[in-house]
């Protein structure tokens, strides 16, 4: 009985924050989606957007991690150059 699948009653939204600039990797700095992604939004299926939206997700999560990490090791380098 958990096969049963849940009713989707509304659309699913972009992800597009309005920051439309496409960052090293080819993936959009706002939505993170790729340039494919964003192209083909209002011709896939809600399927498709589910799964897109997860892997912008993730994309993000991953990018915040990095930021925080080079944050952290230049202000490890900063006190190491104090002594």
């Amino acid at each position: 009985m958990n096969d049963m699948q849940q009713l989707e009653f509304f659309a699913i939204p972009s992800p597009c924050i309005g920051v439309c600039q496409s960052g090293p990797r080819g993936y959009c700095k706002g939505c993170f989606r790729s340039r494919e992604e964003r192209l083909h939004w209002l011709t896939i299926d809600d399927q498709t957007k589910r799964i897109v939206v997860k892997a912008c997700n993730r994309r993000k999560q991953a990018w915040l991690r990095k930021k925080t990490d080079t944050k952290q090791q230049t202000g490890l380098e900063r006190q190491k150059s104090l002594f």
